[in-house]
């Protein structure tokens, strides 16, 4: 519990064997309430090593539903299990869960409703190992992003998330892709409903194990971004009606 609330961490994991229990031993139990794993069909040993550290929430997708697709299991098993706040961690090492409490508590203290751990703010992207060329794509695209949503975040593209229980109530999340544009989807539907996302500083490590996606899906994700960008934008002018932004799950 942070201030009363109960804190749901959920770990969307595919191919985290490697990673997962050095994750998994950095959230602070101590005011964690549950954790939720959602294997999204790996071909390793994830969800045994998910059972060897013992984590309570487990769930295996038989076939694999994506990256978004794991989310949408997430969010709905954390709320299913009463969650005020739901703080998603990837399982692959690249963010801390150090932050957890820092982020808990913003949310708890009716600061923000949403935090994001950014990994632009300061200097821990490069730092960390990001490759130049992912670091130049992740500016261009959020200068992009910022321009058409009217907002000023340092980054769209943190898979470091925390969420109050009224967030993921009101958005319509189950809308949204199963792929990697889901996380984006998510930023424009809450900056849509009005709410304010707060960011703090969050170090990062690429490494061999962890996960990343190729140039060529980048692109893909790239062309993503900027059609939902566009999609959130003409929505806001009333020009379109886009599933998206219906209300609730």
């Amino acid at each position: 519990m942070v201030n009363g609330k109960k804190l749901v961490i959920v770990l969307p994991a595919y191919n985290a064997e490697l990673t997962l229990r050095r994750t998994y031993e950095e959230i602070p139990m101590d005011i964690v309430d549950d954790v939720i794993l959602v294997d999204d069909a790996s071909s390793d040993r994830t969800l045994e090593v998910g059972r060897e550290i013992g984590i309570r929430h487990l769930i295996r997708h038989e076939k694999n539903k994506g990256y978004g697709g794991n989310q949408k299991t997430c969010y709905d098993k954390a709320l299913e299990l009463g969650a005020d706040i739901v703080i998603m961690v990837h399982p692959d090492y690249q963010y801390t869960p150090k932050l957890i409490p820092s982020m808990a508590y913003i949310i708890t203290n009716g600061l923000y409703p949403v935090v994001f751990g950014s990994r632009i703010l300061g200097r821990g992207a490069l730092k960390g190992g990001m490759p130049i060329y992912k670091y130049i794509f992740n500016r261009m695209l959020t200068l992009f992003q910022n321009w058409l949503l009217h907002e000023k975040l340092s980054e769209y593209h943190t898979g470091y998330r925390a969420f109050s229980r009224e967030v993921l109530e009101k958005i319509n999340y189950h809308a949204n892709s199963d792929n990697f544009i889901f996380d984006n989807q998510m930023i424009s539907q809450i900056v849509y409903e009005g709410y304010e996302i707060a960011e703090v500083t969050c170090p990062t490590k690429y490494f061999e194990e962890a996960s990343s996606i190729n140039i060529k899906n980048s692109t893909i994700y790239g062309l993503g971004v900027l059609k939902v960008s566009l999609v959130h934008r003409l929505q806001k002018w009333g020009l379109i009606n886009s599933p998206l932004y219906k209300k609730g799950n």
